[in-house]
């Protein structure tokens, strides 16, 4: 996948979020500046296209399925707002996460991300991601 300036910011990001569902790294990470800032807020922040595979791929490793669903979204210039809900297949069944995400996108790619949900509702239903939480 090649990224382009041309893109409108929600469209780089939901562009990212089609690939990292179907665990395409190689097509997901462009879609970062080389100086990212990726935080899950309950987790903590990584920074580089590196920082946030670190974070995603043992977080997708055991999942058969993924869906990122945009409920809503706002653009103002280069910031994207989204109320998703992300879906998880794993072993037991679906994990549902109500996620809002903000992305600041610079020259059509995401140099910030920044999701906010609460750490307990998705512990609740995947007990062993706990030990990926810290």
């Amino acid at each position: 996948m090649t990224t382009s300036p041309d893109l409108a910011p929600l469209d780089i990001v939901k562009a990212m979020t089609d690939a990292m569902a179907i665990k395409d790294y190689d097509a997901a990470l462009p879609w970062f500046t080389d100086d990212c800032e990726y935080t899950n807020m309950p987790m903590g922040t990584v920074t580089g296209p590196a920082g946030v595979r670190s974070v995603l791929e043992p977080f997708f490793a055991p999942t058969t399925a993924n869906e990122f669903i945009v409920l809503r979204a706002a653009v103002q210039g280069n910031i994207v707002f989204t109320e998703r809900l992300d879906r998880h297949l794993i072993e037991t069944g679906w994990v549902e996460l109500p996620v809002t995400g903000v992305f600041e996108i610079r020259d059509g790619k995401i140099a910030v991300w920044r999701d906010y949900f609460d750490l307990g509702t998705i512990v609740r239903q995947w007990p062993a991601l706990a030990a990926l939480a810290g």
